[in-house]
């Protein structure tokens, strides 16, 4: 489910009915030079490609090649990996007055107010 435009009542809303029965949800809006996009999608599981480090030589022990770890992009791996998302509702009851949040307030984008 995709929104725009709709209070954050709906929003929270319809992102609840949505999490309940494992529908992604997605929301967004623009004003002007701001915006906010936020995603549900519940318990998602996805696949990484990693490349995997190839060691280095034993025989080689000076150089500055001993001390860099070699990445072989012709060796791949997949790894399987879970991610958990909150809903909306919870995003936006973050208390700001505790010690944690005063230290998370500085890394959170100005934009996440506006749907305060």
């Amino acid at each position: 489910v995709c929104l725009t435009c709709c209070s954050r009542d709906i929003m929270v809303k319809i992102d609840q009915i949505c999490h309940k029965n494992s529908v992604k949800f997605f929301t967004g809006d623009v004003f002007g030079y701001h915006g906010y996009m936020f995603a549900d999608l519940g318990e998602h599981e996805f696949v990484e490609e990693k490349t995997k480090v190839a060691k280095v030589n034993p025989g080689v022990e000076d150089g500055p090649d001993t001390k860099k770890a070699k990445l072989d992009s012709s060796e791949t791996t997949m790894v399987k990996k879970r991610v958990v998302f909150c809903q909306l509702k919870e995003a936006l009851a973050v208390d700001w007055s505790g010690e944690k949040a005063k230290a998370t307030l500085k890394r959170t984008t100005p934009d996440y107010f506006l749907l305060q």
